[in-house]
């Protein structure tokens, strides 16, 4: 792969700039505070650093050589000399900039560094880390030597040599000492600072030398940098609320966390994090973390002190937080609430009375207050240990490669952690601890719908994939102008209020569908996206692909459904992801229609270890589907092939492999072929997958069989019984959607028509799936009495409305597109900055 040098700022790729090949990262200890009333974040960020052999692994004097190769080999006179021509690219556009001003290859509000950077060498290592929109303050060395009697070294060490060994001590503290280990990290952040190092940070990343240091062995092991966001920084949300309060969240930009701390992006450096983070005493924070955060007061500025960590090393992207006036969900459920929860969505009644009681390890009282209540476990749950990758090597296996295949037994393949899918207790833990937040003014549908939803859906994710990868599980319904339904991160998933329960008390609509398939879609994440990850960023089919294909398991399984009813939701399904797709691929460009778009250099690096994402940045790719899909209809394939049961069986085999490791396309279809032998005999191959369904837009001609296959075996069939008649007044949501969307290929509809399908379906009542549907029929045949229900739409479920400008500005209907500028000038403040942008192109 080429240097990623100077990249283009316009260009659509993400750069990944860290030199991960040179230097790791294994632990962050982040000390932040929220700042509100200036949009700000500030604060420190301590990083504990790890260098690497010139194979791509920790050097040969460091600890646990055995936990595996983080990369391809390099070549260390190439790799840094690599380091030095950027540098020396850098340099020459800084003296550029300061002595004309000019700066025609970037924007110079990007630009920053200290005083001394210009005294260091191109032949000084540089450290380099993935940053943008911060303003870097300082950064220094860390002297931990004064701590060696703590950390269990003789004091009479050299010093540079104690240091090492020091980190390497504390890096070496095995997994079932973790609380120890963080208690140590966290004495090492706060020990004096040494030396100012030199940085500078251009556009999208921040280097760090130390004057006459050449390598990464030499490297101070631990780094000090403080900084502060900016309001406008692309990795955080600062918005209001539903009930119009100041809030800031980590909103799931293309840009990741880049712009919240300095950080190693690439999803090889695998690090384990702990975080202070310091707020208005009316807020509450919620971030990834194994326990609950037991706030206390901070006595210099009445802020509440928050405290979270993870000993399961994970992607700085999977790094997420939320602070705001959230209040809990309420476990119990009001009076006026009874009658509607105890309907089914959309099929029968179904109760549990042990899935809906108070969930395991979260006390009564807590349950009992809206506002947040918490307490802290003692568990053992995670790991400090760098997480393996699985070798993207083409080689050769069988089947008695894949251990656990013969029963099901876990065998675990990762570095040293407490792994929770070899504790016993953890396998019978069908339901993890759990909590709902929401703004007030959404308490009553977050409990009618998510909460009531959401042990069911845990519960049937069990029953599907087996032990839940997190001990715990916090939910927030985010603000309106949250980009998509929702986001999973560790410990905790962000949903778009579109999911909520959308009728009112009384009303008797109970179309929870689209929230309960939404949860476990999220859910689905905690296995395929979290505990397994792609090394590659441009294969999200390995996350999406897999989580849509799951949330129809999970759902129809929480849903208690009939062999019979699960194979018509799963057509029905399959039959609107269908339509979707057709309709996004003749609308789209090919090139990012493509599931592995780097194809035969999928997983590859330069020798520093950087690397770009494909298409990360461009707006259109945000708001496309075709890696959920694509990749759905992939499975489902797989599926038509050897048996929708076998192959979740095959899903079960393959996390036992795979949990806590990263892997590519083949990682999985090879272990797929070698488990169905019988494949080879239907010719099908790793390379055919490849061909048809990996590397090529559009989507394989079979799809239309497996889908249309089966209803026409059915209508062959002899029927021994007339079927049932259909009540239309009573359809299901999905059943709605299908015929709002045959609708809308009527070239006319009459007022009449319109008006009454929308009495007798209540389609304002409705969820946002179907709601979309209408507002595209009343944009498409200029029914006027349901521009209000437009203008609802594109106001409160802007995650699903983007495309809906475009319908209004295209018809060149002056009401109609007055309508559209309106609606924008009512959100944009609060809409997603990508949203905003493909809007602004559509109107402007």
């Amino acid at each position: 792969m080429e240097p990623d040098g100077d990249l283009n700022p316009d260009a659509d790729d993400l750069p990944l700039r860290a030199n991960t090949k040179h230097i790791l990262v294994r632990h962050y200890v982040l000390d932040l505070m929220v700042h509100c009333d200036k949009r700000v974040i500030s604060g420190s960020i301590v990083l504990f650093l790890e260098p690497c052999s010139s194979g791509g692994a920790k050097a040969e004097d460091d600890i646990e050589p055995e936990a595996g190769d983080i990369g391809t080999k390099y070549q260390d006179t190439a790799a840094l000399g690599e380091d030095a021509a950027r540098t020396e690219r850098t340099e020459t556009r800084m003296e550029k900039i300061r002595d004309t001003g000019d700066d025609t290859e970037g924007d110079s509000r990007n630009i920053q560094a200290s005083q001394l950077w210009q005294t260091t060498s191109c032949a000084d290592f540089t450290f380099v880390l993935d940053c943008c929109d911060l303003d870097v303050l300082k950064v220094e060395e860390v002297d931990v030597t004064p701590l060696s009697d703590v950390l269990g070294l003789p004091s009479n060490l050299a010093s540079e040599r104690s240091q090492l060994a020091l980190i390497q001590n504390l890096f070496s503290i095995p997994s079932t000492q973790w609380r120890q280990k963080h208690r140590l990290f966290s004495l090492c952040s706060r020990a004096p600072g040494g030396d100012s190092l030199h940085f500078y940070r251009d556009r999208w990343s921040l280097q760090v030398r130390k004057a006459g240091v050449t390598t990464p062995q030499e490297f101070p092991r631990v780094v000090k940098i403080s900084y502060k966001t900016t309001p406008s920084g692309g990795s955080v949300r600062w918005t209001n609320d539903q009930d119009h309060r100041m809030c800031v969240y980590t909103a799931g930009s293309p840009i990741n966390n880049r712009a919240l701390f300095p950080c190693q992006e690439p999803p090889v450096a695998m690090s384990t994090w702990q975080a202070t983070v310091r707020a208005p005493s009316e807020c509450v924070v919620l971030m990834s973390g194994e326990e609950q955060a037991v706030p206390a007061e901070d006595g210099d500025t009445h802020f509440l002190i928050w405290n979270y960590y993870v000993t399961m090393p994970m992607p700085a992207s999977t790094f997420t937080l939320a602070v705001g006036h959230w209040h809990q969900v309420p476990a119990e459920t009001p009076p006026a609430l009874k009658k509607v929860a105890e309907v089914s969505p959309d099929r029968g009644e179904w109760t549990e009375p042990e899935l809906v009681t108070e969930p395991a390890g979260f006390s009564g009282e807590n349950q009992k207050s809206s506002q947040l209540q918490t307490g802290r476990g003692d568990q053992a749950t995670s790991s400090d240990s760098a997480r393996c990758h699985s070798s993207h090597e083409d080689e050769k296996l069988s089947a008695t490669d894949y251990p656990g295949m013969a029963d099901d037994a876990i065998s675990c393949s990762h570095g040293d952690y407490p792994c929770r899918f070899s504790e016993r207790s953890a396998g019978s833990q069908r339901v993890i601890p759990h909590r709902v937040f929401s703004p007030v003014c959404l308490l009553q549908k977050a409990q009618m719908g998510v909460l009531k939803l959401l042990p069911r859906c845990l519960a049937a994710a069990h029953a599907v994939l087996g032990v839940h990868p997190f001990p715990r599980l916090d939910v927030l319904i985010v603000p309106a102008g949250f980009s998509s339904l929702g986001m999973a991160s560790p410990h905790i998933i962000f949903l778009s209020q579109s999911v909520l329960f959308p009728g009112s008390p009384g009303s008797g609509v109970s179309s929870l569908s689209l929230c309960g398939s939404r949860i476990c879609h999220e859910i689905a994440h905690s296995w395929f996206g979290l505990v397994i990850g792609a090394r590659d960023w441009t294969e999200e089919w390995i996350s999406e692909g897999f989580a849509t294909c799951l949330e129809d398991i999970i759902w129809a399984q929480a849903q208690q459904l009939s062999l019979k009813d699960k194979a018509e939701q799963f057509e029905l399904k399959a039959l609107l992801r269908w339509r979707r797709l057709s309709d996004e691929l003749q609308n789209s460009k090919e090139e990012l229609q493509i599931l592995r778009p780097n194809m035969d250099r999928t997983g590859q690096v330069s020798d520093s270890g950087s690397s770009t994402v494909k298409h990360a940045l461009n707006p259109d790719k945000t708001f496309m589907q075709v890696h959920y899909l694509k990749g759905y209809f992939l499975l489902k394939f797989l599926a038509s092939e050897v048996g929708e049961q076998q192959l979740v069986d095959f899903f079960r085999l393959f996390v036992r492999k795979y949990h806590g490791q990263l892997i590519l396309s083949q990682d999985f279809l090879q272990m797929f072929l070698v488990t169905f032998p019988q494949m080879e005999r239907k010719s099908l191959t790793l390379g055919g997958i490849y061909a048809n369904w990996l590397d090529r837009p559009g989507i394989p001609e079979v799809v239309k069989w497996i889908l249309f296959g089966r209803s026409h075996q059915r209508k062959g069939r002899k029927r021994k019984r007339m079927e049932p008649k259909v009540n239309y007044k009573e359809l299901m949501s999905d059943q709605l959607v299908v015929l709002l969307e045959l609708l809308l290929e009527e070239s006319e509809l009459s007022v009449t028509l319109l008006r009454a399908l929308q009495r007798t379906y209540r389609l304002r009542e409705q969820d946002a799936e179907v709601r979309h549907r209408w507002c595209e029929l009343v944009i498409k045949h200029a029914y006027s009495p349901g521009y209000r229900d437009v203008e609802h739409f594109l106001i409160h479920d802007q995650a699903m409305g983007v495309y809906l400008y475009g319908e209004l500005m295209v018809r060149e209907d002056p009401e109609q597109q007055a309508l559209a500028r309106r609606c924008l000038s009512l959100v944009q403040e609060e809409m997603d900055q990508s949203a905003r942008r493909v809007v602004e192109e559509m109107i402007l």
